[in-house]
C-alpha cells in the first residue's frame, strides 16, 4: 500500500522504473497525457515524474519524438543520485551489498548540525558495496536514532527502499567530492593497496518535507567508479 504522504508523482516514477526494467534500451514510453489519463494525475505532475527519470539518467528526451528508455551507463552523472542498485543493473552488472557493522551512538557535531536528531542520538551503518562480486565503495550511512526500526530491515538490500517504507522518501540533496589516499581499512574492505586513490563523495539527503534524513560517506576505488559531469560554459 503507498503511504499517503508519498508524492504522487513519486508513486508514478518508481511504476516508471519497474516498467524501464523489461524494455530495451530506446524504447518509447507513454506520452504525458497517457501517463496522466493511466496514473488519474494532472499532466504536470506526470512531467515530474519524468523528470526525476531523466534527471537520473534512465531515460531520455527528444523533443518532437517523446521520451526513451536510456542505454545503460558505467559511470554515475554528478548531478544526480541513482541507487547503487540500479546504477549497476543499468550497466549490466549484479549490485551486492556486505554489512560491515552498524551503531547506535551520539552524534558528533556535524552530524547534530546536518541531521537534527535531537538528544536521541544516531544510527550508523557501514557497508561494502560490491558489483559482480568486486569491491567498489565502502558506505558509511548515519541516519537519526528516531530511525532506529531501519536496523532491523535487510541491510545487505537497499536502504532507500526500506526508508520508503517506513514513509521517509529520499528526494532531494547535495554532496561534495574529493579525493585521498586509501586507509589501511579502505584496502582491507575495498581490496586494494594502501595508498591507492579513493574518489570521497560525502552526501547529505533531505526526504520529502525537505526534513535531513541521510548523511553518508562512499569512498571509492578510484580505478572502479567514476562521476560524469554536465555543465555550461560560462559566458561572461
Amino acid at each position: 500500500m503507498t503511504d499517503p504522504s508519498t508524492p504522487r508523482y513519486h508513486a508514478i516514477e518508481q511504476a516508471l522504473r519497474h516498467r524501464c526494467r523489461d524494455l530495451p534500451a530506446h524504447a518509447p514510453l507513454p506520452s504525458e497525457s497517457q501517463l496522466s489519463a493511466e496514473f488519474g494525475v494532472s499532466r504536470m505532475t506526470a512531467r515530474a515524474a519524468v523528470t526525476r527519470l531523466v534527471t537520473a539518467g534512465l531515460v531520455y528526451r527528444e523533443s518532437g519524438r517523446g521520451t526513451f528508455v536510456a542505454p545503460p551507463a558505467s559511470n554515475r552523472r554528478a548531478d544526480s543520485l541513482v541507487r547503487f542498485t540500479e546504477q549497476m543493473r543499468r550497466s549490466g552488472r549484479t549490485a551486492t551489498s556486505r554489512l560491515v557493522g552498524t551503531d547506535v551512538r551520539e552524534a558528533t557535531d556535524a552530524e547534530r548540525t546536518d541531521l537534527r536528531p535531537g538528544k536521541n542520538g544516531v544510527i550508523e551503518i557501514r557497508r561494502v558495496r560490491l558489483a559482480d562480486q568486486t569491491p567498489i565503495a565502502v558506505e558509511t550511512a548515519v541516519f537519526a536514532a528516531t530511525l532506529i526500526a531501519l536496523l532491523d530491515s535487510d541491510l545487505t538490500e537497499s536502504l532507500h527502499t526500506a526508508l520508503v517504507r517506513l514513509g521517509r522518501v529520499p528526494t532531494s540533496g547535495h554532496a561534495t567530492v574529493t579525493a585521498a589516499c586509501a586507509t589501511s581499512q579502505d584496502a582491507d574492505l575495498l581490496g586494494i593497496p594502501p595508498g591507492s586513490a579513493v574518489l570521497i563523495e560525502r552526501r547529505l539527503i533531505k526526504d520529502q518535507h525537505g526534513h535531513p534524513l541521510e548523511r553518508t560517506e562512499s569512498r571509492y576505488a578510484a580505478d572502479r567508479y567514476g562521476l560524469d559531469v554536465v555543465f555550461d560554459v560560462d559566458q561572461s
